[in-house]
């Protein structure tokens, strides 16, 4: 068993000239690091979801995810390792040979019902809920990228690792539950969200629901205000890159021997520097990036595309 390596994780320095020239200091916070499948914030999100679900006498954990999803593949992993057994609801039909994410997925126990697009819009539905109740029983249920007010605690312990005082933090987005995690724990620092997915000002609407539900369950009071999403580097939509994003990954891994996702980390990366490039906002400051994990998925674009890094 690989253990989860959740509080040793370190800080990156990157040097660049141009960031070196405006006196910016930028970390890499290596949250890949937690776990070769269950890594970053997927880790993060369902460390005290399948705690629950343990302390409530579950032995099965369901949840949503597209053919291609992180948390579908660190949640197989993660009953795997911790003795539950999964259940993922994939969206759209099935196809063999099964592409290295739902192979990976099953390798680790878990089994796959596959339900058509319309189906799967109603994954929040208390009928089609119940209705999987009856073909597999009793189940805990975690929604669609983990998010809910479980995973925004477990996400509160991201800056655990930050030994250092910072300015501003930043990370990808998804379904929100990453960036209210370390909205919540932090108290005045700037936080910067990159979402991945087209049209992603609906982001804050999520975030604000998640930080509610967080704070209504755990009792405590939201006091960082201080953050914004920067919607303009999803690249056209979750899971679409073009030849210049795919330059920019490969020339990053070349100088800092850091491998980036191209759903969410690299594009956070390649946000970052082209704001820190285009203006002077973030000069004199100390920022941290969180590196997330999701590496598996760079399988799927070599499958689909032939693209590799």
């Amino acid at each position: 068993m690989v253990p989860i390596n959740e509080n040793r994780i370190p800080l990156t320095l990157i040097q660049e000239d141009f960031l070196i020239k405006k006196n910016i200091k930028l970390y890499i916070l290596r949250e890949d690091l937690i776990h070769p499948e269950i890594s970053g914030n997927k880790w993060r999100k369902l460390k005290y979801n399948l705690q629950e679900a343990k302390d409530k006498g579950f032995t099965k954990l369901l949840t949503f995810g597209g053919a291609y999803s992180n948390h579908i593949a660190a949640t197989a992993a993660a009953g795997k390792e911790f003795g539950i057994q999964t259940i993922g609801i994939i969206r759209g039909e099935g196809q063999l040979p099964l592409n290295h994410t739902l192979q990976l997925a099953k390798t680790n126990g878990m089994l796959l019902k596959y339900v058509s697009r319309e189906q799967y819009r109603n994954k929040n539905e208390r009928s089609f809920i119940e209705e999987l109740k009856k073909e597999f029983g009793n189940f805990y249920r975690v929604p669609e990228g983990g998010s809910n007010a479980l995973a925004v605690k477990g996400c509160t312990e991201i800056i655990s690792n930050i030994s250092i005082d910072y300015d501003i933090i930043c990370t990808a987005c998804g379904t929100g539950g990453t960036i209210s995690g370390i909205i919540a724990s932090t108290s005045h620092q700037q936080v910067i969200g990159f979402p991945a997915l087209k049209g992603g000002d609906f982001l804050n609407e999520d975030i604000r629901k998640l930080l509610a539900e967080y704070g209504n369950q755990f009792n405590c009071k939201i006091k960082n205000a201080n953050w914004q999403l920067i919607t303009d580097y999803h690249f056209g939509g979750y899971a679409r890159v073009n030849a210049e994003l795919m330059d920019f990954i490969r020339s990053f891994n070349q100088k800092h021997d850091i491998l980036l996702d191209f759903i969410y980390t690299g594009k956070l990366l390649f946000g970052l520097y082209d704001r820190i490039k285009k203006s002077d906002e973030y000069k004199n400051k100390t920022i941290i990036a969180v590196h997330t994990g999701g590496i598996q998925g760079n399988k799927g674009f070599w499958e689909r595309f032939g693209i590799t890094i």
